[in-house]
């Protein structure tokens, strides 16, 4: 499945810097303040988002999907500051939601990459139905996922999920470390996310080429985006030197993502061009589709290395203490 950056995405995320008025923290807060701030924050925009996803209008599933993952980042990475067990359920929750809306997300992000990359083809490679097979491809799941996250938001699990997130967000948090300065807390739990990160980075470059890679890669990915979200989260304590760090982290997070889409459209232009096949229609254009995307997410694997190398220099980590 399809995750958050997900293929062609010229949408902007909302800037997590855009607090709620009169909730910033301060630079001597304390952790679980800044931590409080950051996960009230994520709760107004999934409120928020939630009328503007039922009115279908652009980019709010996208953004309410940010929303859910930052939430859940937050929860993960500071554990001592909001303890598991207070937060455990909770996450469970959020990942609910998120499927929910990655589905409703990605067959429509899909779609588009399909028809982006058709585009340049000239007409004489264009072998039979392509657009129409596209559109008829997946027009219907866009359709069910829709009605499946309009369906989700009127169950009462999520009413019960808004609950507990504003109860968790209330505080007082109960972790050990909630009382300490922010900015002797925050960093070092962004630099375990980003550790993380590291070593899926290296056991994706040690990795046979081919699915398992593709695979690994895609962990590598969303351990990126937890070790950003983090920084964001971090950053009213830590400053300017997190949000830089955040910065190169959404580098990683997009080429990766970049590849993670080439993976997913190509699995697409296979199962179209089967079904072009069996409807007896020529496929030899679904087999250029998926040559190329294979040979799109050989450059990205290349790209990423050379973005991580950089993304990962010292200068980028000094203020995690």
């Amino acid at each position: 499945m399809m995750t958050a950056n997900t293929l062609t995405r010229p949408e902007r995320e909302t800037d997590p810097k855009t607090v709620i008025a009169g909730t910033r923290p301060r630079r001597d807060s304390s952790a679980g303040d800044v931590v409080l701030a950051y996960l009230r924050l994520q709760a107004h925009a999934l409120k928020t988002l939630e009328p503007k996803v039922r009115a279908d209008e652009f980019d709010a599933v996208h953004q309410m999907r940010v929303a859910t993952r930052r939430l859940r980042a937050a929860l993960r990475t500071f554990g001592h500051v909001i303890p598991r067990a207070d937060s455990e359920h909770l996450a469970s929750e959020l990942q609910w939601l998120g499927r929910e809306l990655g589905a409703a997300r990605d067959g429509e992000v899909l779609a588009g990459h399909l028809r982006d990359t058709l585009r340049p083809v000239p007409p004489e490679l264009l072998i039979g139905p392509v657009q129409a097979r596209v559109q008829g491809h997946f027009a219907p799941r866009r359709a069910a996922a829709r009605a499946s996250l309009i369906k989700a938001l009127d169950d009462p699990r999520y009413a019960s999920l808004l609950a507990e997130l504003d109860r968790v967000a209330a505080g007082p948090p109960a972790g050990p470390l909630a009382a300490a300065k922010a900015r002797e807390v925050l960093p070092a739990a962004v630099r375990r996310a980003y550790r993380q990160a590291k070593r899926r980075m290296r056991t994706a470059r040690h990795t046979p080429d081919g699915p398992a890679r593709d695979a690994a890669l895609h962990r590598a990915r969303k351990s990126a985006r937890r070790a950003r979200y983090a920084a964001e989260a971090a950053s009213p304590a830590a400053g300017k030197q997190a949000r830089r760090f955040a910065r190169q982290m959404k580098q990683v997070q997009s080429v990766l993502g970049d590849h993670h889409d080439a993976v997913l459209a190509r699995h697409a232009a296979r199962d179209l061009g089967i079904g072009a096949h069996l409807a007896g229609e020529n496929a030899f254009t679904y087999g250029l589709l998926h040559e190329r995307e294979l040979h799109h997410a050989a450059r990205q694997q290349t790209r990423a290395a050379g973005v991580w190398r950089h993304a990962s220099r010292p200068k980028h980590r000094r203020w995690m203490k």
